[in-house]
């Protein structure tokens, strides 16, 4: 059977000091001990992706899609779980327990974030360039020449001219903010991007053209990527398989089109049929 580029076990990530009565299972206003008051943001969160493959993660605010993303990026502690990925150290090595060194090589050489708020993922003061140039430098890339022909390339692949190249993303609309925010996401050629509600908050015919971009990196990169959107359009569109989230747990997965015209769960029936 083919290895996942990542696989996730019994991630858990909570906020509090817990007590015995959530500990042991017992129930959550929606993800919150009522005793206690400890949040399971994510609870017991299993997850496989595949070289090559979109997995889109749906489910409304709240419901621990974004902060699945940004555990996976070291960027929230992970409580409970692990993570393994296929190109760090052969799949053999647990990832959340590395230290903050071996972290930052997996994020700079492995895995690839967009997240939904450019500021995030960019120094709107620096040039494009700039930007791109900082994830190369952090990979131990020095080469002036190769470094400009790899931004040239990636400015390229996201339809940015050269002649904005020197100018910062602040300047640019929303929709070429995160046009630059892939490029950088892309710069050392990652095995897995993770793109956190990437098309939120643009407009519908910059949408499309994100989209369209997306797609078009996944042909010609051939690389995984983990999709978080509450749009089931984007879902439907992007995805070959979907897992539903509510509550900080996982409560329904499959391939995109059997979750999306055939969902078994009420929670799912409900978010698809809220947009028919």
């Amino acid at each position: 059977m083919e290895q996942s580029v990542l696989k996730v076990e019994h991630l858990t990530v909570r906020y509090g000091r817990t007590c015995e009565y959530c500990r042991n299972g017992g129930k959550l206003d929606k993800n919150t001990c009522p005793h206690c008051k400890t949040v399971w943001a994510c609870k017991d969160v299993n997850i496989e992706l595949y070289e090559g493959e979109i997995l889109g993660v749906v489910g409304e605010s709240g419901s621990g899609k974004s902060t699945l993303m940004k555990s996976l990026y070291f960027d929230f502690p992970v409580t409970e779980g692990r993570g393994y990925l296929r190109d760090y150290e052969g799949g053999e090595e647990e990832i959340f327990s590395q230290s903050l060194q071996q972290k930052k090589f997996i994020k700079n050489h492995i895995m690839g974030m967009v997240y939904q708020n450019p500021m995030l993922g960019l120094k709107m003061d620096y040039s494009s360039a700039g930007n791109i140039a900082e994830k190369l430098i952090a990979a131990g890339h020095r080469n002036y020449a190769r470094m400009n022909d790899r931004v040239t390339e990636l400015l390229d692949a996201v339809e940015i001219l050269q002649s904005r190249k020197k100018e910062p993303p602040k300047n640019f609309s929303g929709g070429m903010q995160q046009r630059v925010q892939i490029s950088k996401a892309l710069a050392n050629n990652p095995a897995i991007l993770l793109l956190d509600e990437v098309t939120t908050g643009l407009d519908l015919s910059v949408q499309a053209r994100v989209l369209e971009l997306i797609r078009t990196i996944r042909q010609k990169f051939h690389i995984s990527m983990l999709l978080v959107s509450h749009d089931l359009a984007v879902i439907r569109m992007l995805a070959d398989r979907t897992i539903v989230m509510l509550d900080g747990r996982i409560i329904e997965q499959g391939l995109t089109d059997q979750i999306l015209d055939d969902p078994q769960h009420p929670y799912t029936q409900q978010l698809v049929h809220s947009l028919l």
